[in-house]
């Protein structure tokens, strides 16, 4: 076991009265913008104060003998994770999603600082329970979840991982020209894009994908195995729909192969910052990854 003493890792984004001040540098300037339209301000700012109350507890809940370190959403592909971190992610259900594709096996602990607010899906646990958590997560004494990611690496051996989903399209998501290649199945194809998604992400963008067309499948959240979903394929003289929906399965990936000029993208998580560029001629695959969000449970 390492002598050297874990790092409690803070992982938060802006709240929104950063962000109003961000934007417009004052606080009466900020009640100006939010009051002519219809919006209070205190409000706002009730919930910042609430959100900077949870993470002062949760800071204050870390053992005396621990490191500490916080790092906004933003600087996410920036910060160096080391292997003796313990992730505290502080904040709504798409923090832990954010924060998952660059880890290295890292346990992550989701803290909701406001059951108001978030539905604590990911981020299940309040900052009171850390004094007691933190250290058992330390001495690996605590259940883990273990997460199915999902991988897109193109032909290039450039990748992105993803807890959720991973988006495959036009940056604008207007149509999209590819190929598609599903097992034996090989199509050409114009949509708004591609949706490949994990069991965690099953509850979220696929979902309503999945409800708009009536075509579901069942995945569990560490069940090694993927569904996707193709936009609004569109039928013409040279492009077919008769792939729209499928499940991948470990060893199994989805290939598409880019026919764009211009703007082609991957993006994962809904961070499209983070992206790869899917040019055309571009080929990516995207399976089952080999890492896994290693997510403590209460």
């Amino acid at each position: 076991m390492s002598t050297i003493p874990p790092r409690a890792v803070f992982v938060i984004r802006e709240t929104e009265y950063e962000h109003l001040l961000a934007r417009h540098a004052t606080r009466e300037q900020a009640r100006f913008f939010l009051k002519t339209r219809g919006q209070s301000l205190e409000e706002v700012e009730a919930r910042h104060r609430h959100f900077c109350s949870a993470l002062k507890t949760a800071h204050a809940a870390v053992p005396a003998d621990w490191r500490q370190a916080t790092v906004g959403r933003a600087d996410l592909d920036r910060f160096h994770f080391a292997p003796e971190d313990v992730v505290v992610a502080v904040g709504q259900d798409g923090l832990v999603a954010n924060t998952a594709k660059y880890l290295s096996g890292q346990p992550v602990v989701g803290v909701n600082p406001d059951p108001a607010l978030f539905d604590g899906v990911l981020a299940r646990l309040a900052p009171g329970s850390l004094a007691r958590l933190l250290p058992a997560v330390a001495q690996q004494d605590c259940a883990l979840e273990r997460l199915t990611m999902a991988e897109a690496r193109r032909d290039d051996g450039e990748r992105l991982l993803a807890l959720n989903e991973v988006f495959i399209g036009h940056r604008s998501h207007q149509s999209a020209r590819y190929e598609i290649v599903y097992g034996e199945k090989r199509e050409a194809q114009s949509s708004s894009g591609l949706i490949v998604a994990s069991g965690t992400g099953a509850t979220g963008w696929a979902r309503s994908i999945s409800e708009t067309t009536g075509i579901r499948f069942s995945l569990g959240r560490e069940e090694p195995a993927l569904e996707f979903f193709v936009r609004e394929p569109f039928p013409s003289v040279s492009t077919g729909t008769t792939i729209r929906a499928g499940r991948l399965v470990a060893g199994h990936p989805l290939a598409v192969i880019s026919r764009q000029y211009e703007d082609g993208t991957i993006f994962a998580d809904g961070i499209e910052q983070d992206r790869l560029e899917f040019d055309w001629g571009r080929r990516v695959e995207i399976g089952v990854a080999d890492e896994t969000l290693n997510l403590v449970t209460p």
